[in-house]
């Protein structure tokens, strides 16, 4: 087996006990980027510098201290919306070119103190406003399974390199299902955890009261490690939950049975059959591994999509409204300051961050914020009330991630709300603040195809049971062959 092509688990467990050296899975994987980079454009930098010093340090150290670190060597890719105090974050925009961080998200400085390699800032929709990876001051980021397709997004810089192998894990965003979406579509495990339990510092806020920070990996375990190092409070984060982190890698062999598994009839409307096919097999897994498979209703699903759309917006032109030429980034020339703004954010920022910031700010403008903003924090609250009441019968959900395999580049790019209704099945998870998790179930037409699973808040453990147990009986695709593939370490 290539270097490229093993798991976060392998790579540590052999880092850890000397049986590889840190370095030489860092220089296989930068390889593989540089190999399949112009395929795929899932990076906007590589720091390959910066890598191999971390790497060397991660080989220098006593035995004993590298067998404490839980990712030692694991090469990760970091989503541009996070702070890192090297090279530039620039959320894929160009009213942040130049920007240097003064310091590194948490998320991202956990990983490194449990031993894990940052190798490069990946692609994404700009500020994370996207669902293809299209909408990039930096351009398009390509399906490794097809390069004529997208990858989802807005993380689909961070799935495409993990499907790709031109890094073993990735961080990314979910705001509206910005990490299952993308994780679906390429192939990958997608993680979502509970609002609140992975650390926002350093994360560039989208819409404050739904982004939540996790990983992109090759497999369910591997989603438990990272989230294992991320999780926990951050007394930096004021959205940061104080609750106890269970040990998540001891629940991945429990097993499900007698585990109760609800099929949300309201997710299963409208889908493509291929979908549909691969949660029906994720059902029948279920049954034969011992779990109670029944249908619930969410009654109120249908209207999430809209109150996402109004809520997002709204939150995303307050929090957009610091990017203004004075204090960082780009800034265009003017001789006045109002002119200065404007030009500033009318040359900066991209088309679909200005409908945003337009959609936001005209639900929040006086005799329009009761009509609309206040209205969709109702139906926020009818769409949490529907999941409790959900789970008071079942213990995890089983519904599609996506209602369709990936799209072509640019097929719905004319048409915002045909790309909006990609979000569909996956943005009321966010407005409920639950964990939810993608996970790979088939393949149709050689794209894959992905099912989610939602459990209650703060049950990851439970989420990653029963993933793992799924994991283990649905086949696995094999790894698509991008460009480059020939020339891997």
């Amino acid at each position: 087996m290539s270097l490229v092509d093993l798991s976060a688990a392998q790579v540590a467990q052999a880092v850890r006990t000397g049986d590889l050296k840190a370095v030489e899975v860092v220089e296989a994987v930068l390889a593989r980027a540089r190999a399949t980079e112009d395929t795929v454009h899932g990076y906007i930098s590589l720091l390959e510098d910066y890598a191999r010093r971390q790497a060397e340090r991660i080989d220098r150290a006593d035995a004993e201290v590298r067998a404490g670190w839980l990712l030692a060597g694991v090469p990760v890719a970091v989503k541009d919306n996070l702070t890192l105090a090297v090279g530039e974050t620039t959320a894929g925009s160009r009213i942040l070119r130049g920007f240097r961080a003064p310091y590194t998200a948490t998320a991202v400085l956990r990983l490194e103190a449990a031993g894990a390699v940052v190798i490069g800032k990946t692609n994404l929709d700009e500020f994370a406003m996207g669902s293809s990876t299209e909408h990039s001051a930096f351009g398009p980021t390509r399906n490794p399974w097809d390069p004529e397709r997208v990858p989802g997004g807005s993380s689909g810089g961070s799935a495409a390199v993990v499907a790709a192998r031109s890094a073993t894990a990735a961080l990314g965003s979910d705001t509206g299902g910005s990490i299952r979406q993308p994780a679906a579509f390429c192939g990958v495990v997608g993680l979502k955890p509970t609002y609140g339990r992975v650390s926002r510092y350093g994360l560039l806020a989208f819409a404050s009261s739904l982004d939540q920070v996790g990983p992109l990996t090759r497999t369910v375990e591997d989603a438990a490690l990272l989230l294992q190092v991320m999780a926990g409070h951050d007394p930096r984060d004021a959205t940061s939950l104080d609750a106890p982190v269970p040990d998540y890698r001891t629940a991945l062999g429990q097993g499900v049975r007698d585990l109760r598994v609800g099929i949300a009839t309201e997710y299963m409307e409208g889908i493509g059959p291929e979908v549909q096919r691969a949660v029906e097999e994720a059902a029948r897994a279920f049954g034969e591994l011992g779990a109670r498979v029944e249908t619930v209703s969410l009654p109120h699903t249908r209207w999430g999509i809209s109150a996402y759309y109004l809520i997002a917006p709204a939150e995303a032109s307050s929090n957009l409204a610091r990017y203004d030429g004075v204090r960082f980034g780009y800034r265009a020339p003017a001789d006045d300051l109002t002119t200065m703004y404007t030009r500033t954010r009318g040359d900066g920022f991209g088309a679909e961050v200005k409908r945003r910031i337009l959609l936001g700010t005209y639900a929040l403008s006086a005799g329009y914020y009761d009509a609309f903003y206040l209205k969709a924090q109702r139906v926020r609250t009818l769409l949490l009330q529907d999941f409790r009441r959900a789970f008071e019968q079942v213990d995890v959900l089983l519904v599609p991630t996506t209602p369709e395999p990936p799209f072509r580049l640019g097929e719905r790019l004319a048409d915002p709300w045909q790309m909006y209704l990609s979000d569909v099945l996956t943005v009321g998870v966010n407005l409920a603040g639950l964990p939810a998790l993608s996970l790979p179930a088939a393949t149709a037409g050689g794209l894959p195809v992905g099912v989610q699973l939602i459990a209650p808040w703060l049950e990851e453990a439970r989420l990653l049971k029963a993933a793992r147990a799924l994991e283990t009986v649905l086949p696995r695709p094999a790894w698509p062959p991008v460009a480059g593939e020939g020339q891997s370490a």
